[in-house]
C-alpha cells in the first residue's frame, strides 16, 4: 500500500506539471496568437494565483511543516479563478467545439479541477503531513520536489556563485507567501467588492 501510495503521489506531481505549468503555457501563447481576449484573461488571473502552487513548492523544498496546507489551498484558489469570472464563463459558453481554442481551455478547466480534488483526497490520507511534513511517513510529499531543489541549486550557483540551501527555499518561500497574502488582501478589499465576478475581460472591446 505504502508503494502504491508513493507512486500515486508522484504521479500527482507529475501531472500538476503537464496541467499547471505545461499546457496554461501552451494556452497562454495559443490565446495571445488568437487574440482571444476571454481565455487570454483567464491565463492572466491564473498565472497570478498560481504563484503560490511555485511558494509551496518552495516550502517542500525547505520542509516547512504547513507546506502542504499551502500546496491544497494554492490548488483549490487555482480551480476557484478558472470558474469564478461571470463573463468568461458566458464567453466560453458561445463557442462550441469546432473552435479549438475555447474546447481545449474548457477541457483543462476540468482537468486541473479534478487533479486538484484528487491531490486533496491523497493529502487527506496522509493527514498528519499538515502539520508536521518532516515525520518519517510524510517522505513521500517531500520526495517530488528534491528534483526542483537540484535545479535551482545548480540555477542558484550559477547565476549568483552561492549555495542554495533548505533554510534559504524556507526563507524565501515564507516571505514570498507573506507578499502573496498581502497582494490577495488587497485584492479582496479593492478590486473584488467593485468589480464581483467580472473579470472586466472585455472593456476593451469584445474579441
Amino acid at each position: 500500500m505504502n508503494v502504491f501510495n508513493q507512486l500515486s503521489v508522484w504521479l500527482s506531481f507529475q501531472l500538476s506539471i503537464i496541467f499547471f505549468i505545461g499546457i496554461p503555457v501552451t494556452l497562454s501563447i495559443w490565446s495571445i496568437k488568437k487574440r482571444n481576449k476571454a481565455v487570454n484573461k483567464l491565463l492572466s488571473i491564473y498565472w497570478k494565483i498560481s504563484l503560490l502552487f511555485f511558494i509551496s513548492l518552495l516550502l517542500l523544498i525547505g520542509k516547512y511543516n504547513y507546506a502542504l496546507v499551502i500546496t491544497n489551498i494554492s490548488t483549490l484558489l487555482m480551480t476557484i479563478s478558472l470558474w469564478f469570472w461571470n463573463d468568461i464563463n458566458d464567453e466560453l459558453r458561445e463557442y462550441d467545439f469546432s473552435y479549438p481554442l475555447t474546447t481545449t481551455t474548457k477541457i483543462w478547466r476540468w482537468t486541473v479541477t479534478f487533479i486538484s480534488i484528487n491531490f486533496l483526497i491523497q493529502s487527506l490520507q496522509n493527514f498528519n503531513c499538515f502539520s508536521f511534513i518532516n515525520s518519517d511517513s510524510c517522505a513521500i510529499w517531500l520526495q517530488p520536489s528534491s528534483n526542483l531543489y537540484i535545479f535551482i541549486k545548480n540555477l542558484f550557483t550559477f547565476f549568483f556563485g552561492a549555495n542554495f540551501t533548505q533554510p534559504i527555499a524556507k526563507f524565501l518561500g515564507l516571505f514570498s507567501l507573506l507578499i502573496y497574502i498581502l497582494g490577495l488582501i488587497q485584492w479582496s478589499i479593492i478590486k473584488l467588492p467593485k468589480n464581483g465576478r467580472n473579470s472586466c475581460f472585455s472593456e476593451n472591446g469584445r474579441n
